[in-house]
């Protein structure tokens, strides 16, 4: 892996280069192995957090942790194009739209000490749009090289809080066009629900039953370009100890070994169903 600039980096994805790299500010990491059709993005897995911003903040490293998407990164490595975030979505959310990715309470309680310094958000809202940039090129490109692309943006949640018995996997297709889209969403959520865990964790996959799809790294593709389906895929946190933040590497291998298989065999349907025709 290089350290690129973020000019670079539109660059190479305009020329069709292949490439490992972080942006040199370290914000976020881009990989392109082959250009290929699909595309995985990691929005959340970051958990890199500016110095500058500990004092003032009220939230301990674990709180940012349980509300942070760890490892979702790795179950995705194997694949030809990974775009992830490296920086804490508490320092701010690239899943949220610019104006309110600098949050100032975050799930319930007050973010800051006091209320951050205007240099100090526009440093973050800044990479926010850094990103945002590679994002269009990316995106850009795939669609004018194959006609189309799918995405799978990959989250976790946090299964233990809820009250009611939540599924492993969760799609939120609340922004997408499901009449166009329909069959390939059940595809997806029916190849999750065949994952074979260790410990005895069952695989059960449902769409918009936690969660619906509202994030803004979907919205902004869906809404920039026609050809483009992002699949919003949530795994609950049943690989690690959301409350003692002890990660369980066997189940995150596991995972990215059936994905290594279930995902490219997916887009291989998206393509010939929306893309070959």
């Amino acid at each position: 892996m290089e350290k690129l600039s973020l000019e670079s980096i539109i660059e190479n994805i305009q020329n069709e280069k292949c490439f490992h790299a972080v942006v040199n500010d370290y914000s976020f990491t881009i990989k392109i192995d082959s250009y290929v059709h699909y595309v995985c993005g990691a929005v959340h897995d970051g958990h890199q957090f500016r110095k500058e911003l500990w004092e003032n903040c009220l939230h301990t490293e674990h709180d940012r942790w349980y509300e942070e998407d760890p490892e979702t990164k790795n179950m995705i490595q194997s694949h030809p194009i990974v775009i992830a975030g490296c920086d804490s979505r508490f320092e701010y959310d690239l899943n949220r739209i610019p104006e309110e990715a600098v949050f100032e309470t975050a799930w319930g309680k007050q973010l800051w000490k006091k209320p951050l310094e205007e240099n100090m958000k526009l440093k973050s809202i800044q990479k926010h749009s850094n990103f945002y940039e590679v994002v269009y090129a990316l995106i850009s490109k795939i669609e004018e090289k194959f006609g189309g692309c799918i995405v799978y943006d990959i989250h976790s949640y946090n299964w233990q809080r809820w009250e009611r018995e939540v599924p492993t996997w969760n799609l939120g297709t609340s922004n997408i066009d499901n009449d166009r889209f329909g069959a390939t969403v059940e595809a997806w959520r029916q190849s999750l629900s065949e994952i074979v865990f260790p410990n005895g964790i069952v695989s059960k996959s449902k769409v918009n039953d936690t969660f619906q799809g509202n994030g803004y790294f979907l919205k902004y593709i869906t809404n920039n370009f026609k050809n483009t389906l992002v699949l919003a895929t949530e795994i609950a946190k049943v690989y690690c100890d959301e409350y003692n933040q002890i990660i369980y590497p066997e189940v995150v291998s596991a995972v990215e070994k059936e994905l290594r298989i279930r995902l490219p065999e997916h887009a291989s349907l998206f393509y010939n169903n929306h893309i070959a025709k």
